[in-house]
């Protein structure tokens, strides 16, 4: 027992020997959690002769359920093989394992992953007749889960549609859906413990024997749980009531995943006579980085307050650094990457970036790959290898080479167009006997007798025509533009309308961004050098796998980690808060939680960086620093004064229409004063603020808006213009096309072309 309870601080003990009845132990971040659980675990079964079996022990991932049963292990030896160690659906199928035949499943029964699911879904819409362009299985799938989230079962959401058409359509999609699913004798994901808990509501005795089984449950990370999550462990618990759950409320950022911080922050109410333990004592950073982490949270309206405290050294200040724009802010991290290594004595692993998207990657990767710095990237994949822009490339690739089959291949069906693998199984057969490319004989499908396919590709075929017959008339940012267009691959998005989608259309527009940066830098520039400038940038292989390499990720994903050295990047309003945050103060604080949860990753380096000016999602926008930096006293930070000195002269003017923190007021803002902000930022954005949201990409693309109207009355033969591609030029004539003018011009460095007038942008000199 001594050695139990040794080198357990005041908090820790409290919490450790305290077993009868619920407790919170409110933990704050690196003070210690998992030691807690694990030695609260051995003390059960050690000190007071609990059985092994008798314990239940909760976590969210199986790195952690692991860790916990290694060190438990470590505390009781072999005893600890006996107790329930696990994340909630691996507890959860065990149970199923041996019930599930009370609603009607075999014990045999199988796990379908994604892929799985989104088979049966396109299946299901086949046998109801149901358009996949308007329901794509994305689509269909999407909404099933948010229900089961929901713990609404087919008949329920069909209730809750009431009326609309859309959600009434889903709905026999999902219960088709289930009933395949029994009739595979298969479940998904999101059943696990929406299953459990129906098995135990509807069976006393089941429920009576796990009750009476788990006379003690420990739970981690419970400011993460969901509305299942928190019904499975109040069922679990409803007998002897000897529930610990460890979580911060501070640290609860995974909203948009259906966690419920309620949960945790109505503990008492829901399990009464709760024991409330606070863990303070900060094991990981030092003083100065847990000054700013307090400075910081404290602006959150929080039940349960607590000030992390540290014996660990005062350590450096955190350094804020303002940068000209992204790439700036790129080489300055880079330099102190360098720096430490060389002084300190540091690795790349001791290094960690953190951003609020992944589109803010590119800039980063593209200095950390010209300075020959390795690095991988967790919980997101690198920007060249992301679906959609591996989809833009391979049309960009096949406009430019139709002999691409890989290419061809990858985009055929993106979006829908009806052309299966059976298919496209017989093109390659036609391809590979008639020594031609497959795009060759879907251009001629109809010779070959593939009808269908002929039929179905006819649209296709002739957007990539015009495509190539016009790709060396246009920028590369208006081809790209033009492709994501008229291929459809934008609409199908839209359509989607899912967060995933919407990830994916910021992504595209991050990729507009990487083609007007080339245009800018090289003269003359063709598709050909552009494709070939990707692909240099992206060879970076098997540097996932390198160990001693700089780490890039969201904030998101960092939870849970540590790193001696953190940069915060991109620490501007509209950014980080994002621009959908401000002015929600719900919002806004799991936006500040978030930020808590990035500096108290760090041990003993951290790096605020922003940018006065940062191109992302297609356009410049000029952003003030971010109100969590304001947040922070001056004393706490290295480099504040130098910026506020040199911003003197920038801020004699300033635009009332950003998002600046001081125009925002406080976080704490007032309904009429939110009001009163949104209108001014309404009615002036498009004049002073060029942050686009996907939504406003797709009116850009998808429809031109009046401002963007050209004057086409006043193009004439004879006019002198300038293209910002091929120069100054004179316009030979006119002739009408459509809704356009096709403009016939011979420019004086390269000679004759003929161009789109309203995509053209010329300018009459």
């Amino acid at each position: 027992m001594k050695q139990i309870l040794e080198g357990l601080n005041d908090k820790q003990y409290e919490a450790v020997i305290n077993y009868e009845g619920p407790s919170l132990v409110i933990a704050g971040a690196g003070s210690g959690k998992t030691k807690v659980l694990t030695h609260k675990i051995a003390y059960l079964i050690q000190d007071l002769g609990i059985k092994p079996w008798n314990i239940l022990a909760i976590t969210f991932t199986n790195k952690a359920a692991n860790e916990m049963k290694q060190r438990v292990e470590n505390l009781v030896g072999e005893l600890s093989h006996d107790m329930w160690i696990g994340t909630f659906h691996s507890i959860c199928v065990r149970i199923l394992r041996r019930y599930i035949d009370r609603i009607g499943f075999d014990s045999s029964f199988i796990i379908f992953d994604t892929s799985d699911q989104r088979t049966m879904i396109k299946n299901c819409l086949k046998d109801l007749q149901i358009d996949d362009k308007m329901f794509t299985e994305r689509i269909v799938q999407f909404e099933i889960s948010n229900a089961k989230n929901e713990m609404l079962e087919p008949d329920s959401y069909l209730a809750r549609a009431n009326g609309d058409f859309r959600k009434e359509k889903i709905a026999n999609i999902y219960s088709m859906y289930q009933k395949r699913l029994k009739e595979n004798n298969a479940i998904d994901f999101d059943d696990i413990i929406n299953f459990t808990i129906k098995i135990l509501t509807e069976n006393p005795d089941v429920l009576e024997y796990y009750t009476e089984k788990f006379k003690y449950i420990l739970v981690d990370e419970y400011q993460d749980t969901n509305k299942a999550q928190f019904m499975l462990v109040s069922l679990l618990a409803s007998r002897y009531g000897n529930i610990t759950v460890v979580g911060d409320n501070d640290q609860g950022i995974y909203s948009f995943r259906g966690a419920d911080i309620s949960n945790i922050l109505n503990f008492e109410r829901d399990f009464p006579g709760t024991k409330i333990i606070k863990l303070e004592q900060n094991y990981r950073c030092s003083k100065n980085i847990l000054n700013v982490a307090n400075s910081v949270i404290k602006n959150n309206e929080i039940k349960y307050d607590k000030k992390l405290w540290t014996q660990n050294e005062q350590g450096n200040l955190p350094n804020v650094y303002k940068a000209e724009d992204e790439y700036d802010e790129a080489r300055y991290i880079v330099e102190q990457i360098n720096h430490l290594k060389k002084e300190e004595y540091y690795k790349y692993s001791d290094f960690a970036i953190l951003y609020r998207m992944n589109t803010q990657s590119r800039a980063i990767e593209e200095i950390l790959v010209r300075e020959d710095i390795p690095y991988k990237i967790i919980g997101g994949l690198k920007f060249y290898e992301r679906k959609e822009i591996k989809d833009i490339i391979a049309y960009l690739r096949l406009i430019y080479n139709p002999n691409d089959n890989l290419s061809l291949i990858r985009i055929i069906n993106e979006p829908k167009r009806g052309i299966g693998n059976t298919s496209l199984e017989k093109v390659q057969i036609i391809a590979q006997d008639n020594d031609t490319s497959m795009y060759e004989v879907i251009k001629n499908a109809d010779k070959y007798g593939l009808n269908r396919v002929f039929a179905n590709s006819r649209e296709f075929i002739q957007t990539i025509e015009e495509l190539r017959q016009t790709k060396n008339d246009m920028l590369i940012s208006e081809l790209i533009t033009q492709t994501l267009k008229k291929t459809g691959y934008i609409k199908a998005l839209e359509v989607e309308n899912t967060v995933e989608a919407e990830n994916r259309i910021a992504n595209l527009e991050e990729f507009l961004t990487v083609a007007i940066e080339f245009e800018e830098q090289i003269a003359e520039n063709t598709l050909a050098e552009f494709l070939e400038s990707i692909t240099l940038s992206n060879d970076v292989d098997n540097l996932e796998e390198m160990k001693d390499s700089v780490t890039l990720m969201t904030l998101h994903s960092a939870k849970g980690l540590e790193f001696n050295t953190v940069f915060l990047v991109g620490m501007e309003e509209g950014i980080f808060p994002g621009y959908k945050s401000i002015g929600e103060p719900k919002e806004l604080e799991e936006e500040r939680r978030l930020c808590y949860v990035g500096i108290t990753r760090a041990k003993n380096n951290l790096y605020f960086t922003y940018a006065k000016h940062r191109t992302i999602f297609g356009s410049t926008s000029y952003n003030s620093m971010s109100r969590f930096i304001e947040e922070i006293p001056e004393q706490y930070l290295e480099g504040i004064q130098q910026i506020q000195n040199s911003s003197k002269e920038d801020d004699e003017y300033q635009s009332p229409y950003t998002w600046g923190y001081k125009n925002m007021n406080t976080y704490k803002i007032d309904t009429n004063k939110k009001q009163e902000v949104e209108n001014v930022v309404n009615k002036n954005k498009p004049n002073t603020y060029n942050f686009r949201t996907p939504e406003s990409f797709l009116k850009s693309i998808t429809n031109k808006s009046n401002e963007e109207q050209v004057d086409l009355s006043k193009y004439k033969a004879g006019i002198r213009i300038y293209h910002k591609k091929f120069g100054e030029g004179t316009i030979n004539y006119v002739e009408k096309e459509g809704d356009d003018l096709k403009v016939d011009i011979t420019f004086d460095k390269v000679g004759h072309k003929r161009l789109m007038a309203k995509f053209a942008k010329l300018e009459i000199i």
